[in-house]
């Protein structure tokens, strides 16, 4: 057994900013993690781009955390957007932002930053076991499975940050629950968000798997967003999706918009006017412009089509999605549920186990694509980390 002033268990950016904040006041942080090296969720996000944060009202960017937003208000007004470009940047990472407000590194891969990163948290003193799965505590003792052995920390304060329950093959499985559970700590499900949609497809789609669509309106409930999804083997996926999943999830039905920029009366007038001889086919392409996948997914989703220009009309404006729910939560780009708010105080520490504080998605919150995820996981994790150094178990 060896004692820390600190330990941190999990290495994304909830665990390396909370370990960053304790290392800078002096403290000795250990960072053990289970998989071979940090970050690895953190690099797979990076892989089409490191969307950072998103450049906007703080009040417009808060409104994404909805049920969560109270809580974490405090948090990111203390680390929001502008916060996490001036951090970035001190990393030796400029930032740009693109035409929708997200924010990416000018590098726009994960790694760099990552790297470092890693270097200015060695040269703080902070030391970094890989390979140390947690299995929970012995006591006061958190015990570890390393190669080299069981191995128990002592440490005057803990913070959290094992991430939620998707992409297990990247660290985050969720297993941490079953420990937290144990301890007494208020849980709340797990649910996938940011997740694809699964979808039986027939054989008339498989031309189509990997195309993406683009230019369309997506309508869940209430929720109606312009974005674009991608046809694959498993159902629909991509941002627009991911947009209107929690919708979805919690029971709207889906419906696509395949011509958002032209009135209903405008698409009812131009399929009116279809020239003799053309197929329906033709007619569409020529009339609305709808791309192969497009017409695709008409067919695949509304067959038999109505003769009738309105009632066609009526129905591209809204082709109603048959879909077999939401992807595996394993799949998800993120969870919902965790550690329930009710489990923790205003600075993130168990009530169960003082001493004790979690951060980034293993707690309850849920927010789309965009920036808003990796913004929350950092703005906890500081939050966490700054309590830490003030609290001794």
């Amino acid at each position: 057994m060896s004692k820390v002033d600190a330990l941190v268990i999990g290495s994304g950016p909830a665990g390396l900013m909370a370990a960053e904040q304790m290392a800078t006041t002096g403290l000795g942080v250990v960072v053990a993690d289970a998989m071979p090296s940090i970050g690895r969720k953190l690099l797979m996000a990076g892989k089409s781009g490191l969307n950072l944060t998103k450049d906007e009202p703080r009040e417009v960017f808060l409104a994404a955390y909805t049920e969560a937003a109270a809580r974490m208000a405090p948090m990111l007004a203390d680390f929001g957007p502008p916060e996490v470009v001036a951090w970035a940047a001190d990393l030796g990472q400029p930032t740009f932002t693109g035409s929708s407000g997200r924010v990416f590194p000018v590098a726009m891969k994960a790694s760099p930053l990552l790297r470092a990163w890693a270097e200015r948290l060695g040269a703080a003193g902070v030391t970094l076991k890989t390979r140390w799965r947690w299995t929970g505590w012995d006591g006061a003792q958190a015990t570890f499975d390393t190669p080299d052995g069981p191995v128990s920390i002592l440490a005057d304060r803990t913070v959290l940050a094992l991430g939620g329950a998707s992409w297990s093959r990247l660290g985050s499985n969720g297993a941490w629950a079953a420990i937290l559970e144990h301890e007494g700590v208020p849980l709340v499900p797990f649910r996938p968000a940011n997740m694809g949609l699964a979808v039986d497809w027939t054989d008339h789609m498989k031309p189509h798997f990997g195309t993406p669509v683009k230019g369309i309106g997506l309508i869940a409930g209430s929720q109606r967003v312009r974005a674009e999804c991608v046809v694959s083997r498993r159902g629909l996926e991509g941002g627009g999706i991911y947009a209107i999943s929690r919708s979805v999830r919690d029971g709207a039905a889906l419906s696509l918009d395949l011509a958002p920029d032209r009135p209903l009366d405008e698409v009812a007038r131009r399929l009116g006017a279809r020239r003799r001889g053309d197929s329906l086919t033709t007619h569409l392409r020529k009339a609305l412009r709808l791309e192969p996948v497009k017409q695709a997914l008409l067919m695949e989703f509304a067959r038999p089509l109505p003769t009738d220009s309105e009632a066609l009309a009526r129905l591209i404006k809204a082709v109603p999605v048959a879909h077999a729910g939401p992807r595996p939560l394993d799949e998800a780009i993120s969870t919902a549920g965790g550690v329930a708010w009710s489990g923790v105080d205003a600075s993130l520490m168990l009530t169960a186990r003082p001493g004790v504080y979690v951060a980034g998605e293993m707690l309850d919150w849920e927010a789309p694509t965009g920036g808003y995820l990796i913004s929350g996981c950092l703005a906890t994790g500081r939050w966490a980390g700054l309590a830490a150094v003030c609290n001794v178990r």
